[in-house]
């Protein structure tokens, strides 16, 4: 009975998860579906065969006689998997206008068929935890479809709205102080018993931290636009110098989405002026980094991030369901706030293994440890991530220069 409760509640969420993927597409048009803004990114079309891609390969492949729907359509939705096949080059995946939109929608649905039919009949633990985490690995392409769609669009000098319907309510940032956080010998990572978690948030370990404290909330536009006031971008003293050069080479005047004169940003509700009181977003790890000194002040480490927002509820924040998709300003009594939903946080940590890090086995192992080189830490989830999918151990990673994201900035000193 216990069993077949469990999997019955994996059915009744991958019909909600996939479903919520389809509704993420239906405000767009074929062509909004097809192209690809830049090589970081990828086509709608291509996150949803992707992701249904995942789950016809790492699971109904491995049912005895199955045969694929479109076996060329390996090719063109494998992403970075070597050990089961080549792929399609990733900044060439907005040329691919065949299959088309409505092809790739069939195939999610014969996909769909097989996989609730396999859970009709209590599939092996193994199984099971493949369809959990591939359910896990669609959500991060949920929030990827809607980056992306938002940097498409913004490149359309229309400057097109991905809905015109969106929530968004403005209110007074709480004001900024540094709270103490934990120090000495602590343990971060997920806990063995965790319902689900990436093999790159285990296992849990010893780190010693020295004492410091934790901005209460990340850092607003207004208090960003008063370090562009203060030359910030044409202060080298505050830079890493491969920051510095970037900035200067791509000509970086303010947060990607910024107007010109700092008084308007491009949201997925089109256009509109810049709430002085919200978490600033689509800045890049230079760009906290740089803020970070200009403040007297630097980045968390993971771990100091980590063990601060322990104690919070995961769920808690502005997430994607609530329909804004965009950071709100912080309100509540709490001594730490937002650390979950509105912007990814910035830390100073390097994405690397922890002590003891053993990646899944065969291909499965190549989705996150082949790429602990050159990329730093997020946490915490944003406005464009689905409630629940995070928690406090949750590690997100980019590259220092990415912008794309809805990443944002919380400070810490030492104390």
């Amino acid at each position: 009975m216990v069993v077949e409760l469990a999997i019955q509640r994996l059915a009744e969420r991958y019909a909600r998860v996939r479903s919520r993927s389809a509704a993420l597409a239906a405000p767009l048009h074929p062509e909004d579906c097809t192209v690809q803004s830049m090589p970081d990114t990828s086509p709608v079309k291509w996150h949803l065969g992707h992701t249904t891609w995942f789950f016809e390969q790492f699971v109904l492949a491995e049912q005895a006689g199955y045969r694929p729907h479109c076996a060329a359509w390996h090719y063109l939705f494998n992403s970075y998997y070597q050990l089961v096949g080549p792929m399609h080059a990733r900044p060439e995946r907005g040329l691919l206008t065949r299959p088309t939109l409505a092809e790739v929608v069939a195939y999610r649905s014969v996909v769909d068929d097989a996989i609730q039919n396999l859970l009709l009949h209590e599939p092996a633990p193994r199984i099971a935890e493949r369809i959990a985490l591939g359910l896990q690995h669609e959500q991060q392409h949920q929030e990827l479809i809607l980056t992306d769609i938002k940097h498409l669009l913004s490149r359309n000098p229309l400057q097109p709205r991905y809905r015109d319907d969106l929530s968004r309510t403005h209110g007074e940032s709480t004001e900024q102080r540094f709270v103490p956080g934990r120090n000495g010998l602590c343990e971060i990572g997920a806990d063995s018993g965790a319902d689900f978690a990436f093999d790159c948030e285990t296992p849990r370990h010893t780190v010693f931290l020295r004492p410091h404290a934790i901005a209460r909330r990340p850092v607003s536009n207004a208090e960003f636009r008063a370090f562009i006031t203060d030359g910030g971008y044409r202060r080298a003293e505050f830079w890493m110098s491969e920051g510095f050069a970037t900035a200067q080479a791509e000509a970086w005047q303010g947060p990607l989405y910024w107007d010109a004169g700092g008084e308007t940003e491009f949201m997925l509700g089109g256009r509109r002026p810049i709430d002085p009181h919200a978490p600033v977003c689509h800045v890049s790890w230079f760009e906290a980094d740089a803020f970070a000194r200009w403040a007297g002040a630097r980045l968390p480490s993971e771990a100091e991030w980590e063990l601060a927002a322990a104690g919070s509820d995961p769920e808690a924040g502005h997430f994607a369901d609530d329909d804004a998709l965009h950071p709100q300003a912080a309100s509540g009594a709490d001594e730490l706030l937002q650390l979950f939903g509105d912007v990814w946080e910035w830390t100073a940590s390097p994405y690397v293994n922890y002590p003891g890090f053993r990646p899944l086995p065969g291909a499965l192992g190549e989705y996150n440890g082949k790429f602990m080189c050159g990329q730093y830490v997020l946490r915490g989830g944003s406005c464009v991530s689905p409630r629940g999918h995070v928690r406090a151990s949750y590690r997100n990673f980019f590259h220092p220069r990415d912008r794309w994201q809805f990443s944002g900035i919380r400070l810490a000193k030492d104390a």
